[in-house]
């Protein structure tokens, strides 16, 4: 697939930063004039990536987090979230729903929530070197761009 737009966005691992990726977010995929439902999804998705990053990847130290979002063709946005923190042992298991090593007040619904939003999701993790998130969200084009 070729791309026609794209930006990257490099932000310390603070909680702050996560309601600014989900903004930037919504405010590059607005090109594509999605409805506010899928900007939604897609605030949500990225929201719940980032928070993961955050969370999991430097549970006791800041880190930096990048953000890359492209339009592909076919009206497709993808977006890949990444760190270089602790990794994940066991990407499988970390899919599952209610599965978390973030402690009681975390849901273990992160991914689940992302996959349920998106059109794909593939989760790439090495152990102590970070982990790429990688979701795609297909926005049809409105009546009046037909």
């Amino acid at each position: 697939m070729n791309e026609s737009n794209y930006i990257k966005l490099e932000f310390p691992s603070r909680s702050s930063n996560e309601g600014f990726a989900r903004s930037a977010a919504a405010a590059f995929a607005a090109q594509l004039d999605p409805t506010m439902e899928e900007l939604g999804d897609i605030r949500t998705a990225v929201s719940e990536a980032v928070t993961n990053a955050i969370v999991h990847a430097y549970p006791d130290t800041i880190g930096r987090v990048s953000m890359r979002l492209r339009i592909l063709s076919g009206g497709t946005l993808e977006i890949s979230v990444r760190d270089w923190g602790r990794g994940i042992e066991n990407v499988s298991q970390a899919m599952e729903p209610l599965y978390s090593t973030g402690g009681e007040d975390r849901s273990g619904m992160g991914f689940t929530i992302m996959g349920s939003f998106m059109d794909k999701l593939r989760v790439r993790s090495t152990p102590g070197k970070g982990t790429v998130v990688v979701m795609q969200k297909y926005i049809s084009p409105r009546l009046s761009q037909r």
